[in-house]
């Protein structure tokens, strides 16, 4: 999974860090527990310019965003204001609209975005959350609603994904976030993460930070992503997959609209492409080799899905 963490000048500097560092260590766990597999996240720091500076004063070297290959996702981390009135001017700041810009064209072209707490304010002042469902930090909420009335605030959970979007609350629902895309990779991975980083049983910890995370663990969907991962070539068959699962079809159905968001066939084709993208960048494999690799009859048709999914062709992959 591509990703690019998106911050403007006066970022908080808690929250970008915490995304880098969940990332960081989810690869790091990843290569423990799956030696010579592809590392999941490849995360890049991308700005408008090639330097910001954060809300502590620290000088952050970014990419450039239009000079970057599309990713899969955006993370808009919060920019820093104390009050509703500093945040107001922050939004009314040249580099916010430009970001929306940017944030727009992204988007036009398949990539999905995830912001959190202040930094969903610059998600919508692009306009791209109007008619979506959203949440933020819950001491601005008032402001959120009467500045963005397009946009259906919930102000009762800490993550709402949306359509192509997924917002979360306060200061560290970063985290929150975090753990929630990485689950979109592999639900056994966010587990040890959120086990690294959170889980102690020391009960100090319990009053200040009860992660969205730890409400969707579930084994059985740990489960099915470990069998996915050794049947891509072998296809996919919800009842083969329940049965090797000890459970039913339909209870594998509604666990992973739970806690995937989406259904057991489309985070299987998810794997796919995740395994079939890694082949083609890493290996110099034809790819009529690496469709039967991942359970494609053919190469023509695996180009045809990774056209449709990705917006890339094989050539663009491999140059990069």
């Amino acid at each position: 999974m591509r990703i690019f963490v998106f911050p403007l000048d006066g970022v908080f500097d808690t929250g970008m860090a915490v995304v880098l560092d969940a990332m960081r260590i989810a690869n790091g766990l990843a290569a423990v527990a799956r030696p010579g597999e592809p590392r999941p996240f490849d995360v890049e720091l991308v700005g408008l310019r090639t330097r910001i500076r954060t809300a502590l004063g620290m000088s952050v070297p970014t990419k450039k965003a239009h000079s970057m290959p599309l990713p899969d996702w955006i993370v808009v981390p919060a920019i820093s204001a104390g009050t509703p009135d500093t945040l107001v001017q922050c939004l009314e700041r040249p580099a916010v609209r430009d970001a929306g810009t940017q944030l727009r064209r992204w988007q036009g072209q398949g990539a999905r975005i995830a912001a959190a707490c202040i930094g969903t304010f610059v998600l919508a002042e692009s306009g791209l959350l109007d008619g979506q469902e959203a949440t933020t930090t819950w001491w601005l909420s008032p402001l959120f609603r009467s500045r963005y009335p397009e946009v259906r605030l919930d102000q009762d959970r800490m993550l709402v994904p949306s359509g192509p979007f997924v917002t979360a609350g306060a200061a560290m629902g970063h985290l929150d976030l975090a753990l929630w895309l990485i689950r979109q990779a592999s639900p056994e991975l966010a587990t040890l993460v959120a086990r690294y980083m959170l889980v102690d049983g020391r009960v100090s910890q319990a009053p200040y930070i009860i992660p969205d995370h730890l409400a969707h663990s579930d084994p059985l969907i740990e489960r099915f992503e470990r069998w996915t991962r050794a049947n891509l070539a072998r296809g996919f068959s919800l009842q083969g997959a329940a049965h090797d699962l000890a459970t039913s079809p339909r209870t594998l159905q509604r666990r992973a609209e739970a806690v995937l968001g989406k259904s057991p066939l489309s985070y299987f084709q998810d794997r796919r492409v995740e395994r079939a993208r890694h082949l083609i960048e890493t290996s110099s494999m034809d790819l009529d080799a690496i469709a039967a690799e991942v359970g494609y009859a053919d190469g023509a048709t695996l180009r045809t899905l990774l056209r449709r999914r990705l917006g890339r062709g094989v050539r663009e992959l491999r140059s990069n």
